[in-house]
């Protein structure tokens, strides 16, 4: 759907108000909550992918020169496997997960509910149009959310292509489609949502962080930054270059997680520069001919990263041709930290390498800026991958190979400070679209356990209630068992005698009951 012209009445179907209050009242029937609609959804989700494959590949082609294997790999499979996870799991998520318990909630039934939000608004991004605008709604439709889906109008032809066949497949009361520029997108931001996931740059990162803020709306931000990579001396240097290369020039380096930059000593970067210019040519001999190497997605972009090669001593690589919008596999050596290439996230397929003096040179640059959403180490010495594991922070990090610790889904994916808030895949992602709803259920007799928290209070009293709340490891279930078990059973026998004064010693009749006719024959 395309908005409607900016407006003073609300009236128009296509005006974002009237958009987000369509699909409030469609969650407010309860209609997204079921086990049998979720999963009827991400079924049909699946077929989605599974029908227009070959359309989907073309227009990312057409957006980015992505290669077939790139847009199969990196956009749908990765998808479908996210559906493909959650249909096997979404029972055993949607019901209810025990904690556990302690002796004062032994004989009830603590545990968590996930429910989910109600409205959300998913903004997808240009440079994986569309992995990251549908792995996000996996998430959101599992955890039994209406959503308002926003695809980038950067990557046009993709954009053009979810619009219309995505609705196709999907709930048309519950899920909507719609395509907006920076205007309208303003505007669909100022509406109420119940949660707000966008991914992006940390520039309109802080704009959509903005927005929410004003109606307290939580949110999920998958933004950037400058992902550092550490090599030593010891590290396999083909096989480093290797994959470095690969991670930088995988959709012409404009992935968030792509190697930013190289840290390591001038005499590790004369050995990697020569592996890094052997590897690159071994996986692309003739970038610019090869249908397997993407493009920058726009003049604009392309325009900034030529500004970055300016002034830059190129060890391999810097060709350009603004026609066709390509910039060739580029190392830069000995790169000042105070040049316009270190100061913002390069998103393309340069690749800057800083000399540091060592480990700990290379720990007090990672450390002075902001925290990157991935960092890399290539190195065979554990003491070395340990520490800089201990000494930084970063959204998430991966020891002699870079990228594919987001291709596990059992890792929650995301960035920490400004390279985002919140993660997802896997149960991340049911988990970030879903309110935890604490839940204590008690039982309505045995309330004798809990006569000491009731008035008049007393010195006893307060002994009684910190030593049941007192906090212990947890309790093995065999033990919690037999206790309530013993508890049941002594209780029972208790009672039995008390509404049995015959079976009493005459003795504790006489304290209990007072002078008592006797009936025992004594």
């Amino acid at each position: 759907m395309r908005l409607s012209p900016s407006q003073n009445g609300d009236t128009n179907s296509g005006h974002p108000k009237v958009i987000v209050e369509r699909l409030n009242a469609a969650f407010r029937t309860g209609k997204t909550r079921s086990y049998d609609f979720r999963k009827a959804q991400l079924t049909q989700l699946l077929r989605f992918f599974d029908e227009n494959t070959d359309t989907l590949c073309e227009a990312l082609w057409k957006d980015l020169h992505k290669p077939r294997q790139e847009a199969i790999l990196t956009e749908i499979e990765i998808v479908k496997n996210e559906i493909r996870k959650c249909l096997h799991d979404l029972k055993k998520w949607m019901g209810p997960h025990p904690v556990e318990k302690s002796i004062s909630t032994l004989m009830d039934n603590p545990y968590i509910l996930y429910e989910p939000y109600g409205t959300v608004l998913i903004i997808g991004a240009w440079n994986y149009p569309v992995n990251l605008l549908l792995s996000p709604m996996v998430g959101a439709i599992a955890a039994g959310n209406c959503v308002l889906l926003k695809p980038s109008e950067v990557s046009e032809n993709t954009e053009r292509t979810i619009e219309q066949l995505l609705p196709r497949y999907l709930d048309k009361d519950c899920f909507e489609v719609v395509c907006a520029g920076p205007e309208d997108t303003g505007r669909i931001l100022k509406e109420k949502f119940d949660y707000i996931f966008y991914t992006g740059s940390t520039m309109v990162g802080k704009i959509v962080y903005e927005a929410a803020a004003k109606h307290l709306t939580p949110v999920t931000l998958e933004l950037g930054g400058k992902s550092p990579v550490f090599v030593d001396s010891t590290a396999d240097m083909y096989l480093t270059a290797k994959r470095i290369m690969w991670g930088k020039n995988l959709n012409a380096g404009q992935t968030c997680i792509a190697p930013d930059y190289v840290l390591c000593t001038p005499a590790v970067q004369g050995k990697l520069v020569d592996a890094m210019k052997k590897a690159s040519k071994d996986l692309l001999a003739d970038p610019k001919q090869a249908p397997d190497f993407c493009r920058i997605v726009s003049t604009r972009q392309f325009d900034r990263l030529k500004g970055l090669l300016e002034q830059q001593n190129v060890a391999f690589g810097g060709d350009v041709d603004t026609t066709s919008r390509y910039i060739s596999p580029t190392v830069l050596r000995d790169v000042d930290p105070e040049s316009p290439v270190m100061k913002q996230e390069i998103f393309g397929p340069i690749l800057p390498i800083v000399p540091v003096k060592d480990i700990d040179s290379a720990i007090n640059f990672v450390n002075s800026g902001e925290k990157p959403l991935a960092l890399y180490v290539f190195t065979n010495d554990n003491n070395v991958s340990d520490k800089i594991l201990r000494q930084t922070t970063s959204g998430g990090a991966c020891i002699n190979d870079v990228i594919m610790h987001c291709a596990v889904d059992a890792l929650p994916f995301g960035g920490v400070g400004s390279s985002g808030i919140g993660s997802y895949h896997g149960f991340s992602s049911f988990e970030t679209f879903s309110h935890k709803r604490s839940v204590l259920q008690k039982k309505l007799g045995w309330d004798f356990l809990l006569a000491s928290r009731y008035p008049p209070y007393s010195n006893s009293k307060i002994n009684t209630t910190t030593a049941l709340l007192k906090y212990r490891p947890a309790l093995p279930k065999w033990l919690g068992t037999a206790i309530v078990f013993g508890a049941g059973a002594l209780s029972g026998y208790v009672l039995r005698l008390l509404t049995n004064p015959q079976q009493l010693p005459r003795e504790v009749r006489e304290v209990v009951y007072g002078d008592v006719p006797m009936h025992d024959g004594m």
